[in-house]
């Protein structure tokens, strides 16, 4: 597939994406659609099947990956996940890395992602971007996540094009390491406004009235929001297939805020709060579970 030429004229460089998850697969997906040249590895090959049909090229091992492509987006589950990928015998660290570029969409702490670069630039001179997104899989296939990043200026321009095939915005916010303590913050306002929101659709639902109502009667005031609207008809409804995303993700992420506060004595207490409450919905209902399943520990009985 012959890549599409940028707005200044330049050619299109060839892409590749590590990870096809939840995530990974629609982002995916609209950099194919969006006519480019897309080379795709993941674990299990079987997920990177309805992408090869339609049209991008599968690789073997990550190393294969950064060999063929000058930028190679990731999006894995954890810093471990990411470590393996980019260290493993057959990883992006094996494959010759000047002029190469990592933009990384995973969540991770902000250390892990300073480290990895780091040890990654003397590997084999590949350059890092940590990108982290908000938006969950319905941005991812609708394209209107949110990126923040972390990294180099002139990496993020060179990257720019085509994470707005997959985002509706990029903002940089410093150097490496800044993209996930950006997410962070979007992961305290997030992870603390589902356990508000189930609070008050909880107190709806048991004082009598329409939970469903909610956003309705809400909109426009204070406490409108796209949590309000997006998340308490699905709390109430038991919409929970797809995923918005998974208890342990959200767990993993608060569990960061309350490490990185500590480092930087910064007082979390609602995040720690919602950190616990997450711990308790990862028990009741499990860690794949939907993070909005946390409205369930609220009720008198937990099925």
């Amino acid at each position: 597939m012959a890549g599409v030429g940028g707005s200044d004229g330049r050619q299109a460089e060839k892409l590749g994406y590590l990870g096809l998850g939840m995530m990974g697969f629609p982002m995916t997906r609209r950099l194919i659609n969006a006519g480019h040249d897309v080379t795709v590895w993941n674990r299990s090959t079987a997920k990177a099947a309805a992408l090869v049909e339609a049209g991008a090229k599968l690789a073997a091992h990550p190393r294969d990956v950064a060999a063929t492509a000058g930028i190679i987006f990731m999006c894995l589950t954890d810093a471990a996940a990411v470590e393996e990928v980019v260290f493993r015998h057959d990883g992006l660290a094996a494959a010759p890395g000047a002029g190469k570029l990592v933009v990384d969409f995973s969540s991770i702490h902000p250390d892990a992602a300073r480290s990895i670069a780091a040890r990654l630039k003397e590997a084999n001179g590949m350059a890092w971007i940590d990108a982290p997104v908000s938006g969950g899989s319905k941005g991812a296939e609708e394209g209107t996540l949110a990126v923040m990043a972390g990294g180099d200026a002139a990496d993020i321009e060179r990257a720019r094009p085509y994470v707005l095939a997959m985002a509706r915005r990029l903002t940089h916010m410093g150097p490496t390491g800044a993209g996930q303590t950006t997410k962070l913050c979007n992961q305290v306002i997030v992870g603390c406004a589902m356990t508000v929101l189930a609070e008050a659709t909880r107190l709806a639902v048991n004082a009598g009235i329409d939970a469903n109502r909610l956003p309705e009667a809400l909109a426009g005031g204070f406490a409108d929001s796209i949590p309000l609207q997006l998340f308490v008809p699905r709390m109430v409804q038991g919409i929970h297939s797809p995923p918005l995303g998974h208890i342990a993700t959200m767990l993993k992420d608060l569990d960061t805020v309350v490490d990185v506060a500590r480092d930087t004595s910064s007082p979390v207490p609602m995040s720690a709060l919602a950190a616990q409450l997450f711990r308790l919905a990862k028990s009741a209902r499990g860690a794949d579970a939907d993070a909005l399943e946390v409205y369930k520990l609220s009720a008198s009985q937990i099925s």
